[in-house]
């Protein structure tokens, strides 16, 4: 098991590293001189000023070098600072609380109801309630995420004033249930289509069969026999979920003014704020990776033959 865990974290290094360096390629690619968008427009930043901030954070040096001075300082624990001066690690401590509490709530609504959905596909097939959830799922893959956000903001949150629009004054729950099941629309098609087919496979199996011909109330037949072994394969897939809902809070948290780590990037982009993106940024892909390798890990748990591939 260690010499597994040994080569599931030497993966992880090259990955990160990758996506580290593309991300800080993209920041930095963009047209315009960070400084002066720091100054805002209409406004000159004194070249006095301009020029210990651009010694600050390396802008005058090449790119590989200034992705060596960052890479320096994210090995010893320092994140930087943004063009401000407040410290990355204190806009990361003030946001991840936010980012962490939507991502958890979206898991939620995508494992609950996808897995309900799924079920009920599985054990209807070929009906209405089987035919709606399909339909459904694929409604709800053609439509743009951001289309939707707005469409549930306005709707729900504006129009209807069931939900709060914006913000997190409401406080968890409330706040976060109209942004939350917006961002799990992400995985929640691919969850309860999964669950549909496992369910289907699971329906005729022996052990099923079995329950069935010992009389047993299908209640119970459906939640011991079926949906408790068909939801191996959609807990994997949910582990996976969660790294990909917590790193991928950007566009919902700035639509839905979350003052989350999706928020800060999306603030930072406007204003050239590359230390903020790149850091914040970094540190999703970071928490992506460890999701995926406890999820690893966990198959290898489950099945020791995964640890010898």
């Amino acid at each position: 098991m260690g010499r597994y865990i040994l080569r599931r974290l030497a993966m992880a290094v090259p990955v990160l590293l990758g996506t580290t360096f593309i991300i800080y390629l993209a920041v930095y690619a963009l047209p315009g001189d960070p400084i002066q968008a720091l100054a805002g427009p209409g406004r000159v930043v004194s070249p006095s000023v301009a020029q210990v901030l651009r010694e600050r954070h390396h802008l005058d040096d090449p790119l590989i070098v200034q992705y060596g001075f960052y890479l320096k300082g994210l090995l010893t624990g320092d994140m930087g600072v943004d063009f401000d001066g407040r410290p990355i690690s204190e806009i990361v401590a003030a946001g991840w609380p936010v980012t962490f509490q939507l991502g958890v709530t979206a898991w939620l609504f995508e494992a609950v109801i996808g897995v309900l959905l799924g079920t009920l596909a599985g054990i209807r097939r070929g009906r209405a309630a089987d035919l709606a959830v399909l339909g459904g799922t694929t409604l709800v893959m053609g439509v743009p995420f951001f289309v939707a956000a707005y469409v549930a903001q306005i709707v729900f949150g504006v129009n209807l004033g069931w939900l709060p629009a914006s913000g997190t004054d409401a406080g968890w729950p409330l706040a976060y249930i109209l942004p939350g099941l917006v961002l799990a629309l992400y995985g929640l098609p691919q969850t309860a289509r999964l669950t549909r087919t496992s369910v289907l496979e699971n329906l005729h199996a022996d052990h099923v069969d079995t329950a069935v011909a010992k009389g047993l109330p299908r209640r119970i037949v459906v939640a011991r026999h079926i949906v408790r072994n068909s939801l191996i394969p959609v807990v994997s897939l949910l582990g996976v979920s969660l790294g990909y809902l917590l790193s991928g809070t950007v566009l919902i948290e700035g639509i839905f003014n979350l003052p989350g780590l999706g928020y800060q990037i999306f603030a930072a982009i406007p204003k050239h704020d590359g230390p903020v993106v790149v850091g914040i940024g970094s540190l999703l892909v970071l928490v992506f990776l460890l999701v995926n390798l406890i999820v690893d890990l966990l198959y290898g748990i489950l099945d020791p033959r995964i640890r010898l591939r």
